[in-house]
C-alpha cells in the first residue's frame, strides 16, 4: 500500500505481520500414532453458556411485524431468510467496529475504518448497481427474503447512511488518538505561517505539474469522471468582466492522497508531524489555478459508477469479449455520488446537471470523503502503532526432507494453515515441479495471483523447461480479469496451455496437480486449497493448503481438470465432490444423514466454517435437522441468511461470526456421523465453496475429505475447535439478525482464535525431530 508521501513517489508496503506470544506449548512427538497426541482444544463451557442464553431470548411471536413472523408460519415463509444485502451490510458494520477494539494498535483501527469504506464502495459498484439496473428495467423479482428490488434499496439506503455517519464520527475519535502520538492531518485553515510556505513549494513542484483546472461552459461541457473518481466543484467570480462562472479541478488519481510536510529543521526527526490531503492543497492555493478570480463557494464530490461486468454467454470469443468489456468498465452508469455536507444547493444542483444523475443518487457527507484511501495516512516507521510482527512458519517435515515436498508428501498428507504457516511452500512445490525432470505435466488452476506471481513464473518456467503444463485462468474473477488476460498471455508465449473454463460457469477451485514418473510408473501429486494462489492475500487470509498422493484424490482431479478442459464430464469421482454436479447433493446428503441419526437417537452434529451461507436449500436442509435435534454450529465470517435460534425452526442452530486480525477464508465442513463431535470417526471436509447459489449452482467448486488421522485430528480438533471457542473476535447472530459480540470477549482471559494459531503449530507438518506440539487448551473464557 502506499505510505505517506514526502517529496519522493509512494511506496509499497506489505500487508501488515502477524503478532507473536510466548504461548507455552505441551511436548510430544509429531509421529504419536492419533490416539497419543493430546486434544488439541477442548469444547469450552461457553458454548453450553451460549446455548442457555439463546434458550432464555425471548421466541418470536404472532404479535411481532411482517420482519419477525411467528414461528408456527415462519417455515413456510419468506421470512424465515435474512435479506441477503442487509446481512452484507451487517457484517461490514463488524469490520468498522474493530475501529474501536481495544485489543488492536491505533493505525490498525484506522486500517479498519479504511477496509469498511472500500467493501462499501465496491458494494455499490456491484450489488447496489444491479439492484439499481433492475428497478430501472422494471424487474420485480422478489429477493428470497421476500423484497423488491425498490424495497431493497430503500433499506439498504437507509442502513449505509448510519454506517457512513458512524464512520465518520469514529474517524474523528481516531484522529484526535493520532494528534497524540503526533501524527496530524491538517485542515486548509490549520496551514499557516511557516507550514504554509512549506507547502506552497511543495504544491509547485509536485502537484501543480499534474493538476487540470476546467471551466465549465457551452465550449468546455463538463468532464466524464472515471468511477472512485474526486474533483473540487466550484462557483468563480472573474474580475476581469465581473462574470460568474462554474468550474472543475478533478483530483488526479496518479497522486499521493495524503503529503507530508518535510522536516526543514534539520538534526532528528521532530515528534511532531503534520500531513496535508491532496484535496487540501487544492483548496490552499486555488489561487494558483485560478488567477484573477474569486471564489464564492467550493466542495468535494466523488463518484461511484456501475463497475459490474456481464458477459453474454454466446459470445463468440471470450478474450475479446472481455477487452471490450474492460474499456467500457470506466463508463459504468452513475451509482452514488458522495458530496460535501457544506456545498451549497447551486454548486450541488451543478453537479448533477453535470453528470445527468438522480437526485437520489447523491448523498451529503458531513466529514471526510474517500476513506477507503485513508490506509495511505499510515506511516511505515510507527510500528509500535501496529499489529506486532509474525514471521509465518514453514513445514519441518518438508524441511527433514532435505526441502524435498514430493519425499515429504509421500511420506503422508501434509496440511498448511496459512497465513500462520507460510504461503512458500505453495510456490516451492511448484518451482520443485518445474525442475525436476521427473515431472512430465502441471495441471493449475488460477483465479486470483498477485501482481509478480511466482505462481505464474513457475509455470512459466515449467513449460521452458519442456514439460506439459496447462493453466485453466479464469478471467471472470471479478476486478481481476485484467491481470488475468495479460498472464494467460505470458504463459501462452512460455509454451502453457490456457484454458479459460466455461462460458457459463466460474472456475472457482483451487488446485494443482502434478505428474512425476517414479520407478515404473507414473505418481500424481496435489494440492487443493481453501484460498487463491496469491502470495500477498496469504498473508492475511485464514486459508487451508492440503499437499496429497493419495491415488484417488489424484485420479479425481485430473479427471476433474478434463471436465473443466474438455467438457468431458466424469460419471462419477471415487473422494472429490464438484460443483456445479456433485457438490450441493453431496451436502444435502450428508446433512439429512445427521438428521436420521438424530432420529435414530444416535449422536449427531454439524459443524461448518464458511465465508457466507445463502443458499435456501441448504438453509432449509439445515432448518429440518434442526428440527430433527440435529445441533448446528456454524462460523459464518460475512452473509448469513439464515435465522439461528427460533424455536420450532433453528432452537438447535448457533451461528457466529469471527473478525479480527485476519480475514477469515477458509472452509470447513464436519459431521458428526454417529459419533459425539469433535471425534476421529467424523467426516470432515474443506472446500473452495461457499454454500452460495453461485457457488454451487454456477461455479467449478471442489470439495475433499480429509481422512489422514493427524490431518483430521489438526483441521477438526486444532482449527476448527478453536474458531468454535473464540470469544475475543467473536459476534453472535440473533433470530433478528442482530449481532452483538460475545460474551465477556474484551475479558483478560478471552480466548482468541488467532492469538492461539499464532503460537501454536500444525501437527500435520511437524517433522520428526521435532517434540513439541499444540498444547491442550482446558479451559476457554473466563474461569469460574
Amino acid at each position: 500500500m502506499r505510505l505517506i508521501a514526502k517529496v519522493t513517489p509512494a511506496v509499497t508496503q506489505e500487508p501488515a505481520a502477524p503478532r507473536a506470544d510466548d504461548m507455552p506449548a505441551s511436548r510430544a512427538s509429531d509421529d504419536l500414532p492419533v490416539e497419543a497426541v493430546p486434544s488439541v482444544v477442548e469444547l469450552g463451557p461457553h458454548l453450553a453458556q451460549r446455548a442457555e442464553a439463546a434458550a432464555a431470548r425471548s421466541p418470536l411471536t404472532e404479535s411481532e411485524d411482517a420482519h419477525t413472523p411467528g414461528r408456527s408460519s415462519l417455515a413456510h415463509s419468506t421470512k424465515r431468510f435474512i435479506n441477503r444485502e442487509l446481512s452484507w451490510l451487517s457484517f461490514n458494520q463488524r469490520v468498522l467496529e474493530e475501529s474501536t477494539n481495544p485489543r488492536h494498535p491505533l493505525l490498525e483501527r484506522v486500517r479498519f475504518i479504511s477496509i469498511s469504506a472500500n467493501n462499501l464502495d465496491e458494494f455499490y459498484m456491484v450489488r447496489v448497481a444491479g439492484l439499481k439496473a433492475q428497478v430501472r428495467e422494471g424487474v420485480r423479482t422478489l429477493s428470497q427474503d421476500g423484497l423488491t428490488p425498490q424495497e431493497q434499496l430503500r433499506q439498504i439506503e437507509a442502513q449505509t447512511n448510519r454506517l457512513m455517519a458512524e464512520q465518520q464520527r469514529l474517524l474523528q475519535g481516531l484522529r484526535a488518538e493520532l494528534a497524540a502520538e503526533g501524527l496530524h492531518l491538517l485542515e486548509a485553515k490549520d496551514v499557516t505561517g511557516v507550514d504554509r510556505a512549506i507547502a506552497e513549494t511543495l504544491f509547485l513542484e509536485h502537484i501543480f505539474p499534474v493538476v487540470t483546472p476546467l471551466a465549465i461552459d457551452p465550449a468546455h461541457p463538463f468532464p466524464f469522471i472515471p468511477n472512485l473518481g474526486f474533483a473540487l466543484a466550484l462557483k468563480l467570480h472573474r474580475k476581469t468582466d465581473h462574470s460568474d462562472l462554474y468550474a472543475l479541478i478533478p483530483v488526479p488519481t496518479q497522486v499521493a492522497r495524503f503529503w507530508e510536510l518535510p522536516n526543514v529543521r534539520g538534526g532528528k526527526r521532530r515528534s511532531e508531524r503534520k500531513i496535508i490531503a491532496l484535496e487540501t492543497f487544492l483548496s490552499l492555493f486555488l489561487d494558483k489555478l485560478f488567477p484573477g478570480c474569486e471564489v464564492l463557494s467550493q466542495g468535494l464530490f466523488r463518484l461511484i459508477r456501475d463497475s459490474d461486468v456481464e458477459i453474454e454467454e454466446e459470445a463468440e470469443d471470450l478474450v475479446r469479449e472481455f477487452e471490450a468489456r474492460l474499456k467500457r468498465r470506466r463508463m459504468g452508469s452513475v451509482v452514488r455520488i458522495k458530496i460535501e455536507a457544506s456545498m451549497p444547493e447551486d454548486l450541488r444542483q451543478f453537479i448533477l446537471d453535470g453528470l445527468d444523475a438522480d437526485p437520489a443518487d447523491a448523498v451529503a457527507i458531513d466529514g471526510k470523503l474517500g476513506l477507503a484511501q485513508f490506509d495511505q495516512l499510515i506511516p511505515a516507521d510507527r510500528q509500535d502503532l501496529k499489529f506486532k510482527p509474525f514471521t509465518a512458519r514453514f513445514p519441518e517435515r518438508i524441511r527433514d526432507h532435505g526441502g524435498d515436498c514430493f519425499a515429504a508428501i509421500r511420506e503422508k498428507d501434509i496440511l498448511v494453515h496459512h497465513p500462520f504457516e507460510s504461503f512458500d511452500v505453495v510456490v516451492q512445490f511448484l518451482l520443485q515441479a518445474a525442475r525436476d525432470p521427473n515431472v512430465i505435466a502441471i495441471k493449475q488452476t488460477l483465479y486470483r495471483t498477485s501482481k509478480d506471481s511466482p505462481i505464474v513464473a513457475a509455470l512459466i518456467e515449467a513449460a521452458e523447461n519442456g514439460k506439459n503444463v496447462t493453466a485453466v485462468v479464469e478471467i471472470k474473477a471479478r476486478f481481476d480479469e485484467e491481470a488475468n488476460l495479460k498472464w494467460a498471455k505470458d504463459m501462452e508465449r512460455a509454451g502453457v496451455y490456457v484454458v479459460f473454463g466455461f462460458m457459463e460457469y466460474k472456475t472457482h477451485a483451487k488446485l494443482s496437480l502434478v505428474v512425476r514418473r517414479e520407478g515404473e510408473g507414473l505418481k500424481t501429486y496435489c494440492h487443493y486449497g481453501t484460498g487463491n494462489y496469491h502470495p500477498v492475500t496469504a498473508k492475511v487470509y485464514t486459508d487451508l493448503s492440503l499437499f496429497t498422493a493419495d491415488a484417488a484424490l489424484g485420479r479425481d482431479s485430473a479427471k476433474l481438470f478434463n471436465y473443466i478442459t474438455g467438457y468431458a464430464k466424469p460419471p462419477r469421482l471415487e473422494k472429490l465432490r464438484y460443483s456445479p454436479v456433485s457438490l450441493k447433493g453431496e451436502l444435502l446428503r450428508l446433512i439429512r444423514a445427521e438428521a436420521d441419526h438424530a432420529r435414530a437417537g444416535r449422536p449427531a452434529g454439524v459443524w461448518a466454517k464458511l465465508n457466507a451461507l445463502v443458499h435456501p436449500e441448504i438453509i432449509d436442509a439445515l432448518y429440518e435437522a434442526s428440527r430433527a435435534g440435529v445441533p448446528i454450529e456454524l462460523v459464518v465470517r460475512g452473509v448469513c441468511c439464515l435465522r439461528p435460534g427460533i424455536p420450532g425452526l433453528s432452537d438447535n442452530i448457533r451461528v457466529k461470526s469471527i473478525i479480527g486480525r485476519y480475514l477469515e477464508h477458509a472452509r470447513i465442513i464436519a459431521f458428526a456421523n454417529g459419533r459425539p463431535l469433535p471425534s476421529k470417526d467424523a467426516k470432515l471436509f474443506i472446500s473452495s465453496a461457499d454454500w452460495m447459489p453461485r457457488n454451487l449452482d454456477r461455479r467449478v467448486e471442489a470439495m475433499i475429505p480429509i481422512e489422514n488421522p493427524t490431518v483430521h485430528q489438526q483441521v477438526l480438533q486444532q482449527i476448527l475447535v478453536a474458531n468454535l471457542n473464540d470469544e475475543a473476535q467473536s459476534w453472535i447472530l440473533d433470530e433478528t439478525g442482530v449481532y452483538r459480540r460475545a460474551p465477556g470477549w474484551n475479558g483478560k482471559m478471552a480466548f482468541s482464535a488467532h492469538e492461539y494459531f499464532m503460537t501454536n503449530p500444525s501437527l500435520s507438518g511437524r517433522g520428526q525431530k521435532v517434540k513439541d506440539l499444540p498444547r491442550a487448551l482446558r479451559h476457554v473464557g473466563h474461569k469460574s
